[in-house]
């Protein structure tokens, strides 16, 4: 089915920008999204939660889901496979707790696509055709994420809370830049995600990405808790004041027949204020309220936290929550040197904890069925290994995990060649990832949505679900 959506005009009411502007700077927080008019792009859902979890950088396929133990040594490398839960398959000997896990999975070992880039753009919209000269950085006329495409539509309004969340702060935080990705792109920043913030603490060391020479000291962990972005000027006489000001908008906008640009920023303003004032959104990002040992299961890292939020925002009715693994300190899988000691170091420790708790947790907690967890990252490794013992840029051939929200259970989906390089069948590219999160969650892949000339655009850029992967 193709359904094509519209974007309403109107024209400008005359009421001062100006004002609605100081109400605000409010909209950064995020909001709950009135669905457009006549937007009816939905499939039955088995999904009501996203978690995606972006590990950024490149996460060596190779050396983790999709092992080659009789390639030569330069091909194999240092690791060897253990054997899981799924008859038949062997995964990472570092990854002891998902090995665990695999029957209750889907495995994607064919994951390929020809975007080179280390920005989550392809990951996040499945848009894989855009270069660095222009796509690195977020841009107003890059495509929209699928959480952006879902705050549209309108799927998964949750009074009280966002209904897309980035964690543990926007991409590219640690380097002062804004990577393309997670955006509303053509479809405006109201449908950004709201983005936490995070500081992260190195036990009283002052670190620097000066000192960590491109990340790869595995002994430097980032310890913190991704925060509600509330400004510290906030006061309660702030926000009764914005509110005062936003009732005065009120008024004047029920005497006007035509919404124009200003009237809508003011009632998303509103809701960003309710969103401040939410007690059921405050207490979903509070993660003081959970007990010392279930922080302690998920890890006090910074990804750790992260993962647990993410279970709770599943729980207070957030319908997309990605986690976008970069930080200072280790924060992303781009293993050009070092590849082996950072990976059994640091990334796959808490990885192989973070993700098993989360998942536990959602399986016991009856969230599992209904909550999609996807895990993939902007590409794979490549097979041989370098000079740096180390593995460089591979978009050719990487994996995704698939557990919960109505995808089948114990699946090794495609295959590689006899050295991880190239796809030998079923391939799937980033589009079509995006097609399946779309049809999963309740939105028609073949939706069509306007850019910024009001010329309409497939939400999942020529992808196609994959309907081997569902139950």
């Amino acid at each position: 089915m193709l359904t094509l959506l519209g974007r309403s005009r109107a024209t400008c009411d005359g009421h001062s920008r100006r004002e609605v502007l100081r109400a605000g700077a409010l909209a950064l927080f995020g909001s709950v999204l009135p669905q457009p008019a006549g937007a009816s792009a939905r499939v039955t859902a088995p999904a009501k939660s996203v978690i995606l979890i972006d590990l950024y950088g490149g996460p060596s396929h190779i050396d983790m889901f999709d092992m080659k133990p009789a390639a030569p040594r330069e091909v194999r490398g240092e690791f060897d496979p253990i054997a899981t839960s799924l008859t038949g398959l062997r995964i990472c000997e570092h990854l002891p707790r998902l090995a665990k896990w695999m029957h209750e999975t889907t495995l994607i070992r064919s994951v390929t696509h020809g975007y080179n880039s280390h920005n989550p753009y392809a990951v996040m919209t499945g848009f894989t055709g855009g270069n660095d000269q222009q796509d690195y950085f977020a841009r107003p006329s890059n495509h929209p994420s699928m959480g952006s495409v879902c705050q549209y539509l309108g799927i998964g309004q949750t009074p009280g809370v966002p209904g897309y969340v980035l964690l543990p702060a926007y991409p590219g935080y640690s380097e002062g830049l804004r990577r393309a990705g997670p955006y509303g792109g053509y479809l405006g920043n109201a449908y950004n995600p709201l983005f936490t913030t995070c500081d992260p603490d190195f036990g009283g060391r002052k670190v620097t990405r000066g000192d960590l020479k491109d990340f790869y000291d595995p002994t430097i962990m980032p310890i913190g808790d991704p925060l509600l972005p509330i400004p510290k000027e906030i006061t309660l006489d702030t926000l009764d004041r914005r509110r005062k000001l936003l009732d005065q908008l009120d008024r004047v906008a029920s005497r006007s027949e035509i919404a124009g640009p200003e009237q809508v920023m003011q009632k998303r303003q509103r809701q960003a204020l309710e969103l401040l004032l939410s007690p059921k959104a405050r207490q979903a990002f509070d993660l003081d309220r959970e007990p010392a040992r279930v922080r302690d299961r998920y890890g006090r890292d910074v990804f750790g936290s992260s993962a647990l939020l993410a279970r709770r925002l599943v729980e207070a009715g957030v319908t997309f929550t990605t986690i976008h693994t970069e930080s200072l300190g280790n924060g992303h899988w781009d293993t050009h040197a070092n590849n082996f000691n950072l990976l059994k170091g640091f990334l796959l420790p808490w990885f192989d904890r973070s993700l098993t708790a989360l998942l536990d947790d959602l399986e016991t907690r009856g969230l599992l069925e209904t909550t999609l967890v996807v895990v993939t990252g902007d590409m794979g490794r490549t097979p041989r290994v370098n000079k740096s013992a180390g593995r460089d840029h591979w978009p050719q051939c990487g994996f995704c995990l698939l557990a919960g929200g109505g995808t089948r259970k114990g699946l090794v989906y495609g295959s590689s060649d006899g050295q991880a390089a190239y796809v030998r069948d079923f391939p799937v590219t980033p589009g079509d990832l995006c097609a399946t999160i779309y049809h999963q969650i309740g939105i028609d892949p073949d939706t069509m949505v306007p850019d910024q000339n009001g010329r309409p655009l497939h939400i999942t850029h020529g992808g196609s679900v994959v309907r081997g992967v569902l139950a």
